[in-house]
């Protein structure tokens, strides 16, 4: 039963992401948005594949009651590679703030047409 709490919790913290990102004006909260959305399908792939008993990949431990490794080193690069898309996505927002001198999505898109 635990499979389906978090893939609900992870469900809907993907579609709230998504009403940000379709709904938000600002770059800011779109940015967040999506790291809400990033943050949901991570959480989700981490929980799909959960063993109540299992135990972690430790020595000494019985091999057929460890929890596999690889989708939780898999999350771990998703996690720093998010990390990096932020950090590209703010730096890009900082340089936009300062040309268009707004972080306002129509306001960007109007004033890139004058």
């Amino acid at each position: 039963m635990e499979w389906f709490n978090s893939s609900y919790l992870s469900l809907g913290l993907f579609f709230i992401g998504l009403f940000g990102v379709l709904t938000q004006r600002n770059v800011i909260k779109t940015i967040i948005s999506i790291n809400i959305m990033d943050g949901a399908a991570i959480l989700f792939l981490i929980t799909t594949n959960l063993q109540p008993e299992s135990v972690p990949p430790l020595t000494g431990s019985d091999p057929a009651m460890m929890a596999d490794p690889v989708p939780q080193a898999l999350m771990i690069t998703a996690i720093v590679i998010g990390v990096s898309v932020t950090a590209m996505c703010l730096a890009l927002f900082i340089r936009m703030a300062h040309r268009y001198g707004s972080s306002d999505w129509e306001k960007i898109v109007h004033r890139m047409e004058d």
